[in-house]
């Protein structure tokens, strides 16, 4: 007999979160009796997970042996970062051209909720998952949902294992989206892929700081420099 296919998504959601926060430690094996334990799901949703979560490269499995959480390098970030920033302009414009006005009603929401709150760690990845759903759904494009994901858990992944000022980031994190999503709503294509932009030099940066580097494409962005056009 076989479980729901929901379990499955529990399981991956569960196993991600265990990466993301380090309960599972980079470069450690794990075992499916192990995952099976802490999620308190069956074998089968969680060999599930784990094949999706191998195919979004946060798990490498051995056979026989378990399954590894790999590390994540400045370098491979920053190759991630590269294809989002492709990605995710396209993202915002199609996003502007094509998302109902229901869907922006619901970018709006957010970004209201974001200039009004300021979450702790997983409250605001959750807030932040939620965030890049809404502009992907509003692209209307299946495949960009499908090349989009995996990087995003990945450079995310990168980023909670680098924090050293979690509120200050998380400010400046929420102003960059706030930006993106209110020139969707506004449907200004052009300031949408300057705020999308931006986000991207601000993970770039955030990742060579990381190791005390310097991007070349300007100065780390502090909450001055993060004023909207769009103004609640």
């Amino acid at each position: 007999m076989t479980e729901e296919p929901g379990k499955a998504a529990q399981a991956y959601k569960a196993i991600e979160a265990m990466i993301l926060y380090g309960e599972v430690a980079p470069n450690s094996l794990v075992s499916e009796a192990q995952l099976m334990r802490q999620t308190g799901l069956g074998r089968t949703p969680v060999r599930e997970a784990l094949q999706q979560l191998s195919r979004n490269r946060l798990v490498e499995i051995y056979p026989s042996k378990g399954v590894l959480v790999p590390r994540v390098s400045v370098e491979e970030q920053l190759r991630i970062l590269e294809t989002r920033r492709v990605l995710e302009v396209l993202a915002v414009r199609l996003a502007c051209e094509r998302s109902t006005e229901e869907e922006r009603q619901r970018m709006a929401s957010m970004a209201t909720f974001l200039s009004r709150h300021e979450p702790e760690i997983r409250e605001y990845i959750g807030t932040l998952t939620e965030t890049h759903d809404l502009i992907v759904a509003g692209a209307h494009n299946e495949y960009l949902t499908m090349a989009m994901a995996p990087l995003q858990g990945l450079s995310r992944r990168f980023w909670i294992s680098r924090l050293t000022d979690g509120p200050r980031e998380i400010r400046i994190g929420s102003k960059l989206h706030i930006m993106t999503l209110k020139a969707i709503v506004a449907q200004d294509s052009a300031a949408a892929e300057k705020a999308s932009l931006n986000l991207n030099d601000y993970l770039v940066n955030f990742a060579l700081d990381s190791i005390g580097g310097t991007s070349g494409k300007g100065p780390r962005l502090s909450d001055g420099a993060l004023q909207s056009d769009f103004e609640p």
